[in-house]
């Protein structure tokens, strides 16, 4: 039975965007961002740090990568970013973040390093056609300790499920606005990716939104069907105890 019949990666899907995205919210990611002296716009920090694994390219690559923000957001960001660090420097630095926030949210975590394990032979195995961010990070140098690199590992896998869901978003009809506008977040949710109002109603929208996400699904399920149901198991309980750590801290 495939990961798609089971519907593994549909039930592992949420912890694995909690847990993978967690740091980019934390004290860990904001010290990055002083450090390079990008407090005065978030998405700067963000941009340069997520999407420097792309090198030092045009803002529209990044737009493209991203998929969900408007481009004019990306280029002012993304040039303040790279014009204060790096790419693949700020990239290091946001993958150090990550680390760190696994070493203090994950420490004591009984199988941090067979999750670490479970989710690297997922990730590795994958195919990264038309997933560019997905493949800068698999590529990145991976910690030694467990926490640190279960945490970036659960950030690649992120980065792969949201590199197909761009693709997904695109298959149906959607345009990234739109999706935006008709996700659960809505109007809050593109306010915040920087898409200017007024908001039209999106509500005849709600049929394709659900189509991407279940196209998602499929997509993805396959990634996991390098694991065998025992080891499947495995991983949906140690994702289990994560959340449930990370959520008590």
């Amino acid at each position: 039975m495939t990961a798609a019949d089971t519907g593994f990666a549909t039930s592992v899907k949420g912890p694995i965007g909690r847990l993978g995205g967690a740091f980019m919210m934390s004290r860990y990611a904001k010290a990055a961002a002083v450090q390079h002296g990008l407090t005065a716009d978030v998405w700067s920090a963000y941009f340069v740090g997520r999407c420097g694994v792309l090198g030092d390219v045009d803002a529209d690559v990044v737009t493209a990568a991203a998929a969900f923000y408007p481009a004019d957001v990306v280029r002012l960001a993304w040039d303040a970013g790279r014009g204060a660090v790096p790419p693949a420097a700020a990239a290091a630095r946001y993958a150090q973040a990550c680390q760190e926030w696994g070493r203090a949210r994950l420490a004591g975590l009984a199988g941090a390093g067979r999750l670490a394990d479970l989710a690297e032979l997922v990730a590795d195995g994958a195919e990264v056609t038309g997933l560019p961010l997905f493949a800068g990070w698999r590529a990145m140098p991976r910690p030694a300790d467990p926490e640190g690199r279960a945490a970036q590992a659960l950030h690649v896998l992120r980065e792969h499920r949201g590199g197909l869901h761009a693709l997904a978003v695109v298959a149906v009809g959607l345009s990234p606005r739109q999706a935006v506008l008709a996700g659960s977040g809505g109007e809050a949710n593109a306010r915040f990716f920087g898409w200017p109002g007024p908001y039209e109603d999106v509500s005849h929208l709600a049929g394709l939104r659900t189509a991407a996400e279940d196209l998602t699904d499929r997509l993805v399920a396959p990634a996991f069907e390098v694991l065998d149901r025992d080891e499947q198991a495995e991983l949906a309980g140690l994702l289990e105890a994560a959340v449930r750590q990370v959520s008590a801290g």
